[in-house]
Protein backbone atom coordinates (compact mmCIF):
# COMPACT_ATOMS: atom_id res chain seq x y z
CA UNK A 1 0.00 0.00 0.00
CA UNK A 2 1.43 3.43 -1.17
CA UNK A 3 0.22 6.67 0.05
CA UNK A 4 -0.74 9.69 -2.05
CA UNK A 5 0.52 12.59 -0.28
CA UNK A 6 3.21 14.65 -2.88
CA UNK A 7 3.67 14.20 -6.40
CA UNK A 8 7.27 14.22 -5.39
CA UNK A 9 7.24 10.85 -3.58
CA UNK A 10 6.55 9.01 -7.30
CA UNK A 11 9.32 9.10 -9.57
CA UNK A 12 7.66 10.38 -13.46
CA UNK A 13 7.23 6.70 -14.55
CA UNK A 14 5.22 5.56 -11.40
CA UNK A 15 2.78 8.44 -12.58
CA UNK A 16 2.53 7.72 -16.31
CA UNK A 17 1.80 4.80 -14.72
CA UNK A 18 -0.86 6.11 -12.85
CA UNK A 19 -2.22 7.59 -16.47
CA UNK A 20 -1.98 3.97 -18.12
CA UNK A 21 -4.32 2.51 -15.46
CA UNK A 22 -6.25 5.48 -16.32
CA UNK A 23 -6.23 4.83 -19.71
CA UNK A 24 -7.85 1.53 -19.32
CA UNK A 25 -10.29 2.25 -16.42
CA UNK A 26 -12.61 -0.03 -17.77
CA UNK A 27 -11.29 -3.24 -16.52
CA UNK A 28 -10.99 -2.55 -13.44
CA UNK A 29 -14.85 -2.24 -13.12
CA UNK A 30 -14.78 -4.32 -9.95
CA UNK A 31 -11.68 -3.62 -8.13
CA UNK A 32 -13.02 -2.07 -5.46
CA UNK A 33 -15.55 -4.41 -4.82
CA UNK A 34 -16.34 -4.60 -1.14
CA UNK A 35 -13.84 -2.21 -0.35
CA UNK A 36 -14.71 0.98 2.22
CA UNK A 37 -13.03 4.32 1.13
CA UNK A 38 -13.43 6.86 4.10
CA UNK A 39 -13.71 10.65 3.15
CA UNK A 40 -12.69 13.81 5.04
CA UNK A 41 -14.28 16.35 3.35
CA UNK A 42 -15.60 19.99 3.70
CA UNK A 43 -19.00 20.73 2.73
CA UNK A 44 -17.73 23.60 0.35
CA UNK A 45 -15.61 20.58 -1.68
CA UNK A 46 -17.77 19.90 -4.95
CA UNK A 47 -15.83 18.91 -8.37
CA UNK A 48 -13.06 16.88 -6.43
CA UNK A 49 -15.38 15.45 -3.77
CA UNK A 50 -18.69 14.60 -6.25
CA UNK A 51 -15.66 13.03 -8.66
CA UNK A 52 -14.22 10.88 -5.97
CA UNK A 53 -17.79 9.55 -4.62
CA UNK A 54 -18.72 8.87 -7.97
CA UNK A 55 -15.30 6.79 -9.44
CA UNK A 56 -15.79 4.41 -5.93
CA UNK A 57 -19.25 3.67 -6.28
CA UNK A 58 -18.19 2.99 -10.57
CA UNK A 59 -15.25 0.42 -9.31
CA UNK A 60 -18.01 -1.27 -6.57
CA UNK A 61 -16.94 0.34 -3.47
CA UNK A 62 -18.66 1.93 -0.74
CA UNK A 63 -17.58 5.78 0.12
CA UNK A 64 -17.98 6.69 3.49
CA UNK A 65 -18.24 10.85 4.29
CA UNK A 66 -16.88 13.05 7.26
CA UNK A 67 -16.01 16.56 7.46
CA UNK A 68 -12.92 17.33 7.17
CA UNK A 69 -13.22 18.98 11.06
CA UNK A 70 -13.85 15.33 12.12
CA UNK A 71 -10.17 15.02 12.11
CA UNK A 72 -9.73 18.18 14.53
CA UNK A 73 -9.98 16.81 17.65
CA UNK A 74 -8.65 16.11 21.25
CA UNK A 75 -7.92 12.46 20.56
CA UNK A 76 -4.27 11.93 18.52
CA UNK A 77 -4.45 10.77 15.11
CA UNK A 78 -2.61 7.82 15.88
CA UNK A 79 -5.31 6.87 18.02
CA UNK A 80 -8.02 7.13 15.20
CA UNK A 81 -5.99 5.79 12.93
CA UNK A 82 -5.45 2.93 14.93
CA UNK A 83 -9.43 2.15 14.55
CA UNK A 84 -9.79 3.67 11.38
CA UNK A 85 -7.48 0.78 9.62
CA UNK A 86 -9.96 -1.48 11.07
CA UNK A 87 -12.56 -0.97 8.24
CA UNK A 88 -10.94 1.21 5.49
CA UNK A 89 -8.72 0.45 2.39
CA UNK A 90 -8.02 3.44 2.00
CA UNK A 91 -8.36 6.69 3.32
CA UNK A 92 -9.14 9.84 0.83
CA UNK A 93 -8.42 13.44 3.34
CA UNK A 94 -8.93 17.54 1.91
CA UNK A 95 -7.56 19.21 4.85
CA UNK A 96 -5.59 22.55 5.32
CA UNK A 97 -2.53 21.04 7.02
CA UNK A 98 -0.29 18.40 4.99
CA UNK A 99 1.13 17.65 8.21
CA UNK A 100 -1.65 15.70 9.49
CA UNK A 101 -2.22 13.58 5.91
CA UNK A 102 1.63 13.08 6.46
CA UNK A 103 1.11 11.90 10.09
CA UNK A 104 -1.91 9.62 8.61
CA UNK A 105 0.34 8.20 6.23
CA UNK A 106 2.73 7.15 8.82
CA UNK A 107 -0.07 5.65 11.07
CA UNK A 108 -2.75 3.74 8.62
CA UNK A 109 -1.39 1.00 7.02
CA UNK A 110 -4.27 1.66 4.26
CA UNK A 111 -2.98 4.26 1.54
CA UNK A 112 -4.21 7.71 2.37
CA UNK A 113 -5.21 9.91 -0.79
CA UNK A 114 -4.31 13.87 -0.50
CA UNK A 115 -7.83 15.71 -1.68
CA UNK A 116 -5.92 19.36 -1.43
CA UNK A 117 -4.29 20.75 1.13
CA UNK A 118 -2.62 24.33 2.18
CA UNK A 119 0.45 23.27 0.03
CA UNK A 120 -0.50 21.30 -3.08
CA UNK A 121 -3.43 19.62 -4.65
CA UNK A 122 -1.63 16.81 -6.58
CA UNK A 123 -4.77 14.92 -7.92
CA UNK A 124 -5.70 18.13 -9.54
CA UNK A 125 -2.57 18.42 -10.98
CA UNK A 126 -2.63 14.51 -12.22
CA UNK A 127 -6.22 15.09 -13.59
CA UNK A 128 -4.85 18.56 -15.99
CA UNK A 129 -1.54 16.28 -16.80
CA UNK A 130 -3.66 13.62 -18.43
CA UNK A 131 -5.74 15.70 -20.13
CA UNK A 132 -3.14 17.39 -21.84
CA UNK A 133 -1.72 14.06 -22.37
CA UNK A 134 -4.19 12.98 -24.62
CA UNK A 135 -4.18 16.34 -26.54
CA UNK A 136 -0.48 16.86 -26.86
CA UNK A 137 2.28 14.02 -27.45
CA UNK A 138 5.20 16.52 -26.38
CA UNK A 139 3.22 17.70 -22.86
CA UNK A 140 6.79 17.67 -20.99
CA UNK A 141 7.83 19.97 -23.66
CA UNK A 142 5.31 22.64 -23.05
CA UNK A 143 6.23 25.60 -21.65
CA UNK A 144 3.51 26.42 -18.65
CA UNK A 145 3.09 29.79 -17.06
CA UNK A 146 0.91 30.07 -14.04
CA UNK A 147 -0.27 33.65 -12.87
CA UNK A 148 -0.96 33.91 -9.35
CA UNK A 149 0.78 34.05 -5.96
CA UNK A 150 2.78 31.66 -4.26
CA UNK A 151 -0.49 29.70 -2.62
CA UNK A 152 -1.38 25.82 -3.29
CA UNK A 153 -2.50 25.90 -6.61
CA UNK A 154 1.19 28.22 -7.56
CA UNK A 155 3.23 25.56 -5.39
CA UNK A 156 1.01 22.24 -6.90
CA UNK A 157 2.35 23.38 -9.87
CA UNK A 158 5.72 23.94 -8.85
CA UNK A 159 5.60 20.34 -7.57
CA UNK A 160 4.45 18.54 -10.65
CA UNK A 161 7.09 20.73 -12.71
CA UNK A 162 9.67 19.15 -10.48
CA UNK A 163 8.40 15.61 -10.51
CA UNK A 164 7.27 15.43 -14.61
CA UNK A 165 10.44 17.52 -15.38
CA UNK A 166 8.74 20.20 -17.59
CA UNK A 167 9.43 23.92 -17.12
CA UNK A 168 7.26 26.55 -15.29
CA UNK A 169 7.78 30.36 -15.15
CA UNK A 170 5.65 31.99 -12.85
CA UNK A 171 4.20 35.56 -13.05
CA UNK A 172 3.63 38.24 -10.43
CA UNK A 173 5.51 40.20 -8.51
CA UNK A 174 8.35 39.90 -6.37
CA UNK A 175 6.18 39.94 -3.02
CA UNK A 176 4.87 36.60 -4.30
CA UNK A 177 7.09 34.67 -6.15
CA UNK A 178 7.12 30.87 -5.47
CA UNK A 179 10.40 29.43 -4.44
CA UNK A 180 12.56 27.87 -6.54
CA UNK A 181 10.31 28.92 -9.63
CA UNK A 182 11.86 31.32 -12.07
CA UNK A 183 9.65 34.89 -12.04
CA UNK A 184 8.97 37.21 -14.95
CA UNK A 185 6.88 40.14 -13.40
CA UNK A 186 5.64 41.65 -16.97
CA UNK A 187 2.50 39.32 -17.65
CA UNK A 188 3.36 40.63 -21.27
CA UNK A 189 6.49 39.68 -21.25
CA UNK A 190 5.42 36.49 -19.49
CA UNK A 191 3.18 35.18 -21.98
CA UNK A 192 5.56 35.35 -24.34
CA UNK A 193 6.83 32.02 -26.06
CA UNK A 194 4.21 30.00 -23.82
CA UNK A 195 1.94 26.78 -24.34
CA UNK A 196 -0.49 26.18 -20.99
CA UNK A 197 -1.15 29.26 -19.48
CA UNK A 198 -2.43 28.08 -15.57
CA UNK A 199 -4.03 30.52 -12.92
CA UNK A 200 -5.36 31.07 -9.43
CA UNK A 201 -8.33 32.87 -8.02
CA UNK A 202 -7.26 35.65 -6.16
CA UNK A 203 -7.84 36.08 -2.54
CA UNK A 204 -9.99 39.19 -1.69
CA UNK A 205 -6.79 40.80 -0.26
CA UNK A 206 -4.39 40.96 -2.96
CA UNK A 207 -6.73 41.93 -5.35
CA UNK A 208 -5.14 45.34 -6.13
CA UNK A 209 -2.14 43.79 -6.16
CA UNK A 210 -3.10 41.62 -8.88
CA UNK A 211 -5.12 44.41 -11.07
CA UNK A 212 -2.57 44.08 -13.90
CA UNK A 213 -2.50 40.24 -14.25
CA UNK A 214 -5.82 39.57 -16.04
CA UNK A 215 -5.83 36.99 -18.20
CA UNK A 216 -8.02 38.02 -21.56
CA UNK A 217 -8.43 36.57 -24.82
CA UNK A 218 -6.18 39.03 -26.78
CA UNK A 219 -3.26 38.76 -23.87
CA UNK A 220 -3.59 34.87 -24.73
CA UNK A 221 -2.93 35.82 -28.47
CA UNK A 222 0.21 36.80 -27.60
CA UNK A 223 1.62 33.28 -26.23
CA UNK A 224 2.45 30.30 -28.68
CA UNK A 225 0.47 29.07 -31.56
CA UNK A 226 -2.58 26.59 -29.65
CA UNK A 227 -2.05 27.75 -26.87
CA UNK A 228 -4.51 26.81 -23.97
CA UNK A 229 -5.75 28.46 -20.44
CA UNK A 230 -6.43 26.24 -17.93
CA UNK A 231 -7.15 27.84 -15.00
CA UNK A 232 -7.74 26.12 -11.48
CA UNK A 233 -11.55 26.35 -10.47
CA UNK A 234 -13.18 28.47 -8.53
CA UNK A 235 -12.44 31.00 -11.17
CA UNK A 236 -14.07 34.25 -11.41
CA UNK A 237 -14.61 36.09 -14.54
CA UNK A 238 -13.53 39.74 -14.48
CA UNK A 239 -10.97 38.77 -11.82
CA UNK A 240 -7.99 36.34 -12.35
CA UNK A 241 -9.29 35.77 -15.84
CA UNK A 242 -11.74 38.19 -18.27
CA UNK A 243 -15.21 36.52 -19.46
CA UNK A 244 -14.10 36.47 -22.89
CA UNK A 245 -11.17 34.67 -22.51
CA UNK A 246 -13.19 31.82 -20.66
CA UNK A 247 -15.67 32.38 -23.94
CA UNK A 248 -12.48 31.92 -25.91
CA UNK A 249 -10.95 28.32 -27.65
CA UNK A 250 -8.43 28.88 -25.16
CA UNK A 251 -10.53 27.98 -22.36
CA UNK A 252 -9.94 24.04 -21.85
CA UNK A 253 -11.28 24.09 -17.56
CA UNK A 254 -14.44 22.18 -18.25
CA UNK A 255 -12.92 19.64 -20.65
CA UNK A 256 -10.08 18.90 -18.31
CA UNK A 257 -11.69 18.63 -14.94
CA UNK A 258 -13.59 15.43 -16.30
CA UNK A 259 -10.47 13.57 -15.85
CA UNK A 260 -10.98 13.54 -12.42
CA UNK A 261 -13.26 10.77 -12.01
CA UNK A 262 -10.75 8.31 -14.05
CA UNK A 263 -7.59 9.65 -12.71
CA UNK A 264 -8.69 9.34 -9.61
CA UNK A 265 -10.02 6.34 -9.82
CA UNK A 266 -6.44 5.06 -10.85
CA UNK A 267 -4.73 6.54 -8.59
CA UNK A 268 -7.36 4.33 -5.83
CA UNK A 269 -6.30 1.58 -7.66
CA UNK A 270 -2.35 2.19 -7.89
CA UNK A 271 -1.96 2.93 -4.28
CA UNK A 272 -4.47 0.33 -3.27
CA UNK A 273 -2.33 -2.16 -5.14
CA UNK A 274 1.27 -1.37 -4.13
Amino acid sequence: MKSFVRLTDFSKEELQEIFALADNIDEYKNALRGKTVVLFFPSSSLRTRVSFEKGIYLLGGQAILFESATLEKKEDIRDVCGYLQNWADAVVVRHKDIGLLEKMARSLGVPVINAMTAENHPCEMMSDLYSLSKRRADYLRCKYLFVGASGNIGKAWAEAAEAFGFSLCQCASENYRIAGVENIADIQSAILGKDIICTDSIPTELKADFRDYQITAELMQKANKGALLNPCPPFYRGEEVSADAISSSFFVGYEFKKSLLTVQQAILIYCMSR
